[in-house]
């Protein structure tokens, strides 16, 4: 990392992960805190230890739905729409309110791809638009039934009420740290997704012992910016979920916390996904949820179990407000950000790139389902942002959203070169052998787009080929999808 205006960009995703930990640590603890069962500072520490094991264990999964939203192409763009989104979350914190961070980086998104002429996919908007309603839903469902067992539980069990507080205080940290681990595995894509495309540092290895890749150092950082926040700017957050929506019993806090975090691991785990596969289950997307909405909406469960007397409905309706406000403001900073640093600044915020159709690629467009029979007379065209490839084609034959994606993935010329320098540096338990071996028998070739890579390994082992159809092999496919992203990030040739 020899630029250092890399540093200097990067702030606007650590000032928004710091903007997280400052609003959504209450979330985790808000309700352990508020009910005064944990200190405060015990529970910064240990939500700050879990959140920065969550980014960097489990927090991959979410961050290619946000890829797949917008993929943020340069490091000004990066910059401004983190940038955005953590102003957005900071002003809202100063009103004391726990807002979503998701929603806050998917409206600087949209921004972004607005301001760049870039495609939105409407199917993966609607995937996460979809959990803004599902997500409090579930969480009061969840704190609902949760709630009703404990207390039955309760009664049933004869406990003092010193050593009930204990186990309840015990109960809540656990729980907390639970919760705090979910955070980090789910949010750390709103803090650095958008850096992921543009991941500006190199793999590090050393021997055989120890491997870190570019993503996992761009969830490191985001993890110690949310943990920076939780110490030093979240307890007015905390005491609002805390003590402000409902008067919450230590029990109904460790509820809350249990239900809330439950949503977010749901959300989060590559693992559970997996498990569900392999039962033929239906597998629950990996999308960034809001840990806000989360949390208020077991609070919520709670209070209509309760009865719903002691809820403070007018605060809730502030809370909800400022829901629906976070990502059209963030929106709107992001786009006025992004012209100024363009204009009045002279930054990238958007990388060049060339979509050009051939016959190679009308070839893939029909193996992914387009219909080609009219697209011929495309053959030759070039086109300069994903939005206008997309409207080209578009005006010939219909398409999905899904096919929209295919479209720009194909069409993206992308030169690469197998070089045997490149080779000797690939992390050797990143590939399987036969998948290694495969990849050192095309040294020396060249691609003008990174789809003939994959079709090259394809053709010489199965190994890399995508089954496509099923959960299980969607499993699968991912796994092979990760290994050739991070091919095509190693032979490109750097720009002249």
């Amino acid at each position: 990392m020899n630029d250092p205006a890399i540093i200097i960009f990067l702030i606007g995703g650590l000032f928004l992960g710091w903007s997280l930990g400052a609003n959504d640590a209450a979330n985790v603890f808000g309700t352990a805190v508020g009910s005064r069962m944990v200190r405060f500072t015990t529970a910064a520490l240990i939500c700050g230890i879990f959140v920065i094991l969550g980014a960097i264990i489990s927090g991959t999964g979410t961050s290619l739905t946000l890829g797949k939203l917008g993929a943020v192409n340069a490091l000004g763009g990066s910059f401004m729409a983190a940038l955005a989104a953590g102003m957005t979350v900071y002003w809202m914190t100063k009103f004391g309110l726990p807002v979503s961070t998701s929603q806050a980086i998917i409206g600087s998104i949209i921004g972004w791809n607005l301001f760049s002429d870039s495609y939105t996919d409407i199917s993966s908007l609607l995937k996460i638009l979809s959990t803004w309603l599902v997500c409090p839903l579930l969480s009061a469902v969840i704190a609902a039934i949760l709630f009703s067992l404990v207390k039955s539980i309760v009664r049933r069990v004869s406990i003092g009420l010193i050593r009930l507080d204990g186990y309840t205080r015990l109960a809540l940290i656990i729980a907390g740290a639970f919760g705090a681990y979910s955070l980090g595995a789910n949010n750390i894509a709103n803090v650095m997704g958008v850096f992921v495309p543009v991941a500006p540092f190199p793999d590090i290895q050393v021997g055989s012992i120890f491997y870190i890749s570019a993503i996992q150092q761009l969830f490191l950082l985001g993890g110690l910016a949310i943990a920076v926040g939780v110490f030093t700017y979240s307890k007015r957050v905390m005491m609002t979920v805390g003590s402000e929506l409902i008067t919450l019993t230590p029990l109904a806090a460790w509820v809350a916390v249990m239900a809330h975090s439950i949503v977010l691991f749901l959300f989060a785990s590559e693992k559970l996904e997996q498990f569900l596969a392999n039962l033929s289950l239906p597998t629950i997307p990996l999308v960034p949820v809001s840990s806000s909405q989360a949390v208020v909406g077991a609070v919520i469960g709670i209070g209509i179990v309760q009865g719903g007397r002691e809820l403070q409905w007018h605060r809730i309706y502030s809370i909800v407000r400022g829901w629906i406000i976070t990502p059209i403001i963030s929106l709107l900073v992001c786009i006025v950000g992004l012209y100024f640093l363009q204009n009045v600044f002279q930054q990238t915020v958007k990388r060049e790139s060339q979509y050009q159709l051939t016959s190679g690629v009308i070839e893939q467009f029909r193996k992914a389902g387009i219909k080609t029979d009219e697209l011929r007379t495309l053959i030759g065209s070039v086109f300069f942002s994903s939005a206008e490839v997309v409207r080209a084609v578009e005006e010939i034959v219909p398409l999905s959203s899904q096919q929209g994606l295919k479209v720009i993935e194909y069409s993206l010329k992308n030169s690469l070169v197998i070089n045997a320098e490149k080779l000797s540096s690939i992390d050797d338990h990143f590939l399987s052998t036969q998948q290694l071996e495969t990849l050192r028998k095309l040294e020396g070739e060249k691609y003008n787009f990174s789809w003939q890579l994959g079709d090259a390994l394809a053709q010489k082992d199965k190994e890399w080929k995508l089954q496509g159809g099923g959960l299980k092999n969607k499993l699968k496919d991912r796994e092979i999808k990760s290994k050739l992203a991070y091919l095509y990030r190693l032979f490109k040739e750097k720009e002249k």
